[in-house]
């Protein structure tokens, strides 16, 4: 199949069916989401470092990666739901 046959194809997919494919795309991107074509501006630099003191002052501050995962999925998971319109 074509690229242009499965762009053509995807709004004939149910909202599930979407859902699949975008799990599917970012399990396949996951590695990719930092781009060395796309470095950091100072701003979002400043910002991981002031985020990470804080970290390192108080490490028991803050949600656990599951914890963060669970949320993130809930809000995926409600945005995109088949009984809403679009996703917010």
């Amino acid at each position: 199949m074509s690229k242009v046959e499965i762009l053509e194809e995807l709004p004939r997919l149910t909202p599930q069916e979407r859902g699949e494919i975008r799990r599917k795309l970012i399990e396949l991107d996951d590695d990719e989401w930092l781009d060395a074509h796309d470095p950091l501006t100072d701003e979002e630099k400043a910002l991981l470092e002031a985020r990470l003191a804080a970290y390192e002052k108080d490490p028991d501050v803050g949600s656990s990666w599951e914890e963060v995962e669970a949320r993130i999925h809930a809000r995926l998971t409600r945005s995109w739901s088949p009984h809403s319109r679009s996703p917010h």
